[in-house]
């Protein structure tokens, strides 16, 4: 039974550092979902290279406060449906703030 257990335990705890393993391994801070696809696969703001599929796009960390990354990817891709910095998504108010600067 304790092996079960230590078992059991080890599972959960591999399964709980996966998401952040793989956010590492992708080299993605920020996740910006667009309401519509961008027509690039890439772009730049200020220093941070932004890489897209279908109507996500993801970012490595940047210097700068999250809501102006977030401010700086709507003008670049339009309104965004939701707005993720390291694991932790925008609510609502954040995310119509954001949204509020899309061009």
């Amino acid at each position: 039974m304790t092996r079960l257990v230590s078992l059991a335990a080890a599972a959960l705890s591999l399964a709980a550092i996966m998401p952040a393993t793989a956010q590492t391994q992708s080299g993605a801070h920020y996740a910006a979902t667009a309401v519509e696809a961008p027509g690039k696969s890439s772009f730049v703001t200020q220093n941070t290279i932004w890489k897209c599929k279908d109507a996500v796009c993801t970012a490595p960390r940047a210097a700068s406060q999250d809501k102006v990354v977030c401010e700086r990817v709507v003008r670049n891709v339009g309104t965004l449906s939701a707005f993720t910095a390291g694991g932790t998504a925008f609510d609502a108010e954040a995310l119509a703030a954001c949204n509020a600067r899309a061009r």
